[in-house]
């Protein structure tokens, strides 16, 4: 048996693969951390090859020079009468799953009981006798049931029962005596008489348990270890600390201590930085060892007894936050002893939600009303008073501004609309019921860095809503929190945030190693306000792959001239109104390309139905009639009732399928004549400055060549014409009198009949742009904004693999990897991308890459997580 023990202390461990491979976790734990030379308490596993065997072994031979080396290390001998060495027995499993109880205090008899209690006072002393007779009393309750001795096994295990709540009640000392006369009977004879009996006794009931258990492979070992405790006189602690900030991850040890304590659980201890000087430098020297070795924040508890500090165990951080663990690679990056690869990889893209959002204090939610449960839109948490529609929370926002008062509202619609953008913009966060990931109020709260919660059970009726039979009034605060993993849920009442610092957390020195692995295939973001382009920018993101030219328009100072262009009567008057609204974009192009300089930047023109822009409600009516009847007398003022028939003669049963995007050019083309002329007056000022850029001019919902043919080129045919984009862009560039600037007119794909007719579309288009949002509606026939409502049942039965519109559903994928192909046969330099929130999840993410795109292309908060993933991809293909 001697040959079948392995000691360890602090620098001296056997890390032999033949021995770690028999001395399960907890030993080779033990090995690892006396070999990194940190202040472990010594001691010595009994591998597997006879742990379960011990019957046949004269035990206390085999241990004697391996305890009397522990005693000389600890200054306590086992067995002594005056200061007694104790120890542990802890099974070393091999399975982290495997289970067994907690095994304190051997040695601990009626000889040595009074010499303990000498240190820790009699109560304890009784209290850590019984917490041994409960321990021993579960393996032999384990040993009975394996042994179908259904009564033993039974008694005993009310037995344990009993003995929890008295060790975790207030008895004296007395009680806790008598407690022990009564469960010492159901103990082997002789346990509690001599020390040296009570571990061979101990020892040999665990290993007859390791024999007949199935949780034993014959690769548990045992370990043994000495008890030290933070209570063992006036010089004596005990206290846990993170090895550094879990929340801001700064390089300073993070915990508490408690000064003459042994079990602390539940109180409230003094902070690690008040602990003597000496303490603390050693503590920091084991944290940052620790770190280096592991690689990660770890959880460290340890006892100060009688002056000696010992290392007791270590783990891992569950609670640790993302900032903490981008800090700690960073710095152990700067340090030389992790590569750039190896912390691009820690990181999972979802985990770099938690800062570029808000994140809520948790101490700070107590005593508020929790509604779990939802649909997550977008992530991050927010708070705010709630209003139920665009025009009350704008109200809302520009009275709070003008008192000085609290500008955070939050947006509470069924469903939103491209008129509630503005209010979306504003807002901290927005929840609706209708909808899900896809829904336009996600998408655009992402686009935004906004929050998005989906809750289906809510019910909202004029200016309030219900949910959970709790009444939500307007103006009444609440708080949402939409993590990226783990469920949402909504607070009624005001927390506090935690707000996020790109350059604070590290995030952007981060995302600086993670460009180092992004290379041909990349990022753009989808962006139409400077402020977003410019932070896609920061991110990495490599020009903009989407600028929703319609969202321009809903400007408070534009939709009215906007409405007017689309009611106008003739065309003389709508291109009045587009006059009006050409510097207004001309101005935004400007912006969007000089932020951009030097990447692509593409814009895709008008794509909304015109209906959409029209008034939704009363207040928005009245706004609009002002406006029209401004210098207006008598017979020249518009009437409302003209304005309602106008716009109700406009609306269309299937707007998505309907008069939209490139149809709108067809039958008004001096709207895109329009966008395309101020596209072109901002690339040539912005020449004229020195300013490179980049414009790319998508044109939406194409489904075949003769559309894009036209709208590229115009057509003259019997009484009327189309003046095509390529002629704008030249007429712009001969009223500046400049030499060409490189532009691309491309497509959006999002129709499965422009996909299978990409190689005739590649004749005129020199990119394609995949709207896979619109391409999954198309393809697979589900409304993206309903299918939530019937998904649950659709997932009961395993009728789909995920959820569409955020996982590329197979058949859209084959379109894609086709149109690809197709459209490169006629084009060989035919740029492809993907545009959309599809773009921003790793598995699709890959499916890109491997079907031949140049990039993908979501929303500027989205661009690092998408980063990340490509980054990722790269370094696992390349075997690094």
């Amino acid at each position: 048996m001697k040959k079948n023990i392995w000691y360890f202390a602090k620098g001296e461990a056997n890390t032999k693969s033949e021995v770690l491979e028999k001395i399960g976790i907890r030993g080779r734990l033990a090995m690892e951390l006396a070999d990194l030379k940190l202040p472990i308490l010594p001691g010595f596993v009994i591998d597997a090859d006879v742990a379960a065997h011990l019957k046949d072994f004269n035990i206390w031979a085999a241990l004697k020079p391996w305890m009397e080396r522990l005693a000389k290390i600890t200054g306590k001998a086992f067995g002594d009468a005056e200061n007694p060495l104790l120890v542990k027995i802890v099974v070393s499993p091999n399975l982290v799953i495997a289970s067994y109880p907690t095994l304190h205090n051997y040695g601990l008899t009626e000889k040595t009981l009074a010499g303990f209690n000498r240190f820790v006072g009699e109560n304890f002393g009784t209290h850590e006798m019984q917490f041994l007779t409960r321990g021993n009393l579960e393996i032999e309750a384990a040993i009975a049931e394996f042994e179908n001795k259904e009564k033993d096994a039974k008694n005993l295990r009310q037995a344990m029962k009993d003995l929890d709540a008295e060790l975790d009640s207030e008895m004296d000392a007395k009680k806790r005596k008598a407690s022990l006369a009564r469960y010492q009977k159901m103990l082997p004879d002789g346990f509690f008489a001599d020390p040296f009996d009570q571990l061979e006794i101990a020892l040999k009931r665990i290993s007859h348990l390791l024999s007949i258990t199935d949780q034993n492979q014959e690769d548990t070992g045992l370990l043994i270890q000495p008890m030290v405790y933070g209570n063992y006189g006036k010089d004596s602690l005990n206290g846990q600390f993170f090895t550094r900030n879990i929340v801001t991850g700064e390089k300073e040890i993070q915990g508490e201590f408690f000064q003459n304590k042994f079990n602390a659980i539940g109180a409230k201890g003094a902070d690690i930085t008040a602990i003597a000087k000496n303490y603390h430098a050693d503590l920091e020297k084991i944290a940052h060892t620790v770190e280096d070795h592991f690689k990660e924040i770890r959880s460290i508890r340890f006892t100060v007894e009688n002056k000696r500090l010992w290392l007791i165990d270590q783990r891992g951080v569950m609670t640790k936050s993302t900032q903490a663990d981008i800090q700690l690679l960073l710095d152990l990056n700067q340090r030389k002893i992790v590569n750039d690869a190896y912390v691009v990889k820690q990181i999972k893209p979802g985990q770099l939600n938690e800062i570029l959002h808000p994140i809520i204090d948790f101490t700070s939610v107590k005593g508020l009303k929790m509604l779990s449960g939802g649909i997550t839109g977008a992530p991050g948490a927010a708070i705010g008073r709630i209003f139920f529609s665009t025009d009350g929370l704008l109200e809302a926002h520009k009275i709070a501004q003008q008192k000085g008062q609290d500008t955070k509202l939050i947006l509470c619609l069924v469903s939103s609309f491209a008129e509630d953008v503005k209010a979306i913009e504003v807002a901290t966060g927005v929840l609706s019921t209708e909808g899900g990931y896809s829904a336009h109020a996600s998408v655009v709260a992402r686009q935004y860095g906004k929050v998005s919660l989906v809750k289906p059970d809510m019910k909202i009726k004029g200016k309030q809503a219900t949910v959970a039979g709790i009444t939500i009034k307007e103006g009444d605060y609440i708080t949402l929190n939409v993590p990226f993993y783990g469920a949402p849920s909504m607070y009624i009442g005001k927390a506090d945030l935690i707000e996020p610092d790109p350059e604070e957390s590290g995030m952007l020195d981060f995302l600086n190693l993670v460009k180092k692995y992004v290379t041909a295939f990349h990022v753009r973001a989808n962006s139409d306000k400077p402020r977003d382009a410019a932070l896609a920018r920061k991110f990495g993101a490599r020009g903009i792959g989407l600028v929703r030219t319609e969202h321009m328009f809903f400007d408070e100072k534009r939709i009215n001239v906007f409405r007017e262009m689309v009611l106008s009567e003739s065309v003389e008057e709508r291109k009045r109104a587009l006059q009006k609204l050409l510097p207004m974009q001309k101005a935004d192009f400007y912006k969007l390309l000089k932020i951009m300089e030097g990447y692509p930047v593409i814009i895709r023109l008008l794509d909304a139905p015109l209906h959409e822009f029209l008034p939704h409600n009363d207040q928005e009516l009245e706004r609009f009639m002002k406006y029209l009847n401004v210098g207006k007398t008598g017979a020249k003022r518009v009437s409302e009732k003209d304005v309602r028939a106008k716009s109700e003669a406009m609306h269309e049963f299937n707007p998505m399928l309907g008069h939209r995007g490139c149809r709108i050019a067809v039958s008004y083309p001096e709207i895109y004549e329009m966008q395309v002329r101020a596209i072109f007056e901002a690339v040539y000022a912005l020449k004229k400055e020195g300013v490179h850029v980049e414009p790319e001019v998508m044109i939406p919902i194409i489904m075949n060549e003769n559309e894009l043919k036209l709208i590229i080129y115009g057509k003259k045919i019997e009484g009327k014409s189309i003046q095509g984009l390529v002629d704008v862009e030249r007429s712009v560039r001969e009223s500046f009198k400049a030499r060409p600037a490189p532009y691309k007119i491309g497509t959006m794909v999002e129709l499965p009949a422009a996909a299978l007719g990409a190689g005739s579309l590649a004749h005129y288009a020199q990119f394609f742009s995949f709207g896979t949002n619109d391409l999954t509606q198309t393809t697979i026939g589900l409304s993206r904004d309903d299918f939530n409502t019937f998904m649950p049942d659709y997932t009961q039965f395993d009728l789909l693999e995920g959820n569409p519109f955020q996982n590329l559903n197979a058949e859209v994928r084959e379109l894609i990897a086709m149109a690809v192909k197709r459209g490169r046969m006629t084009r060989p330099d035919l740029e492809v991308g993907l545009c959309g929130e599809h773009g921003a999840i790793p598995e699709n993410i890959k499916f890109c890459m491997e079907a031949g795109l140049d990039y993908v292309s979501c929303s500027p908060y989205q661009v690092p997580l998408s980063m990340l993933a490509i980054a990722q991809l790269n370094i696992e293909k390349s075997g690094e």
